[in-house]
């Protein structure tokens, strides 16, 4: 590392500030004033929480009309169309079908904020009708699924950013710097952990009534048709496999990300060892694992993945975070904050690189929408396309098979998309969609 990017790297932590140069916006792309004509027309489909967070910051650049909010719980879809009515003045269409939505011909982007059962078949639809995505991470429900929207992006030859915002963060562009540098030597090792209260699930009640309000139908879409329940709705549904893959997925494609972008690995891992088991005690709805250890031996480096739901404690005072483990120093981050920890050189009496702390960083959602905003403008190759949200999913649901399957070791073929010592395994690779709809072609 040449002392002038030391420094500037150095003089970035200790200024206190959490905007990477990375994720301004250029002026050739937008100008101070924009032209209704010049904004982008975004809609939102599926409304709660994380979409509707994606798209507050699309709203909040100034640069886009909402023209469109699409969620089959109508009580959501009045709930949030007030909120945009009331923060910024405008009044988008309410739809309750996806469809509908990408039938108008003036939207140009969609944020696609459904649980994750659902990221495929509409991010397919919408590329081959024409629009940009923004699609929420993981990427898809399963591999296959993920294999399907990598073809897709480059058939329809549309911008598609991924929501592994940390690609856009301060604290890991930093963190990437460093490491590819040299300042922490050959990597060797990078840990995970990830402690989270609610991964561990929800209360477990009785099936109801579907809500009013609610085309429940439309909810479950190609998953299997099941009795409503609570449990497996709104705030909770990630923890059933038909629609997510619990803890594992929604934090491990964030962290594990981090691990492949430090050495730029954009596949799949080639073998995986995997132990998974329930051992909280609480009788809770859950169909995923709340104690999972996954191993990704490399080429020339391993990533260790350490999840424990039902507790907030962790390494480094964090409950989540990720320690890069190299010859010359041990660099630890999370979101808010990264440590360069220098190893000692006994010769020369001297560390053997320097010590950098930085602990002003944030949330980065709003940076990684400047970037798909900008790439939609430039057509450029936004910071975590498919090919980089899939690497991270397969990981993620290869150690999730493993544990469905009890097979503590798998093997995978990623240019074939197979798993070589386990057929049980291959089940689990691509879903079969429920009637009428069915797996998208591409």
């Amino acid at each position: 590392m040449n002392s002038s990017r030391r420094k500037f790297i150095k003089n970035s932590a200790l200024a206190a500030t959490a905007i990477g140069a990375a994720t301004v916006i250029p002026s050739k792309v937008w100008s101070a004033n924009f032209a209704p004509s010049d904004k982008v027309n975004v809609a939102l489909i599926g409304c709660r929480n994380m979409g509707f967070g994606i798209l507050q910051h699309h709203l909040d650049t100034g640069m886009v009309n909402c023209v469109a909010l699409c969620d089959v719980d109508q009580n959501v879809l009045s709930e949030k169309a007030e909120t945009v009515k009331n923060k910024y003045n405008q009044s988008p269409e309410l739809l309750s079908d996806y469809r509908k939505v990408l039938e108008r011909q003036d939207i140009d982007s969609v944020i696609i904020g459904t649980p994750d059962h659902w990221h495929c078949l509409i991010m397919v639809d919408a590329c081959s009708a024409g629009k940009d995505v923004y699609v929420e991470k993981p990427m898809a429900n399963t591999i296959g699924e993920c294999n399907i929207m990598v073809k897709a992006a480059k058939r329809y030859n549309r911008i598609v950013q991924v929501g592994q915002q940390q690609r856009n963060g301060k604290v890991f562009i930093d963190s990437m710097d460093l490491i590819k540098s040299g300042e922490i030597g050959t990597l060797r090792k990078v840990n995970i952990w990830a402690n989270f209260n609610y991964g561990l699930g929800t209360t477990l009640v009785e099936d109801s009534p579907v809500p009013e309000g609610v085309d429940y139908n439309m909810w479950l879409g190609p998953a299997p048709e099941r009795p409503f329940n609570q449990a497996r709705f709104h705030g909770s549904w990630r923890h059933f496999w038909d629609y997510g893959g619990g803890l594992m997925s929604d934090w491990g494609v964030h962290l594990i990300d981090m691990g492949l972008w430090a050495k730029d690995v954009v596949k799949g891992p080639e073998k995986v060892v995997t132990y998974a088991n329930n051992l909280s005690k609480q009788v809770i709805a859950r169909e995923t694992f709340d104690t999972m250890n996954v191993i990704y031996p490399k080429n020339d480096f391993v990533i260790n993945y350490d999840l424990t739901a039902g507790i907030q404690q962790g390494p480094f005072d964090s409950a989540y975070g990720i320690q890069f483990i190299g010859e010359k120093g041990m660099l630890v981050a999370d979101r808010s904050k990264y440590h360069l920890y220098p190893e000692w050189d006994g010769q020369k009496n001297a560390p053997k690189t320097e010590e950098v702390h930085y602990d002003q960083g944030k949330e980065s959602h709003r940076e990684h929408v400047d970037n798909f905003l900008e790439c939609i403008k430039t057509r450029e190759t936004p910071a975590c396309p498919p090919e980089i949200g899939r690497a991270a999913a397969v990981h993620v649901h290869i150690a999730n098979i493993a544990a469905r399957v009890g097979e503590t070791v798998l093997e995978w073929d990623d240019a074939n998309n197979r798993f070589t010592n386990c057929e049980k395994a291959n089940a689990y690779i691509t879903p079969e969609y429920r009637k009428p709809r069915k797996l998208p072609e591409v």
